[in-house]
């Protein structure tokens, strides 16, 4: 409550109890199937998040849907920031998992429909003539 969320990193104690790693533990039951239905509807009534990786992913496309709405494209230069997350380095690191084959394809269609280019070399390239 005092935060305003529940998604407390690993190293953060309360009270001398370590609660990251608590919460831990729980996301990791929760996975495996043995957490208790009534504590997982308590800890979702309290705004745990049980994939932070995908709520992260979730909130940059957000961040990205937002730029390109307002820039009318998506190529996010590589320093840029909105709403103080780098903007620029994450669509970085889509465009490498892609050229590594390790970004889902559901995860690149979405990026795909918002204009992201993957090659930027060989679009400003391909612009140029």
């Amino acid at each position: 409550q005092r935060e305003g969320h529940a998604n407390v990193v690993y190293s953060h104690k309360e009270e001398g109890v370590d609660l990251g790693l608590w919460l831990k533990k729980q996301r990791t039951r929760k996975k495996k199937g043995k957490l208790n239905i009534s504590l997982i509807e308590r800890l979702e009534d309290i705004g745990v998040i049980w994939d932070v990786l995908k709520e992260q992913w979730e909130n940059n496309y957000r961040l990205l849907v937002n730029f390109q709405q307002r820039e009318g494209h998506a190529n996010v230069p590589q320093k840029h920031k909105e709403e103080g997350v780098n903007l620029g380095k994450w669509l970085d690191g889509q465009r490498q998992q892609k050229r590594k084959g390790e970004l889902d394809i559901s995860l690149e269609e979405r990026l795909e429909e918002v204009g992201v280019i993957w090659d930027l070399c060989k679009e400003k390239w391909k612009n140029s003539y």
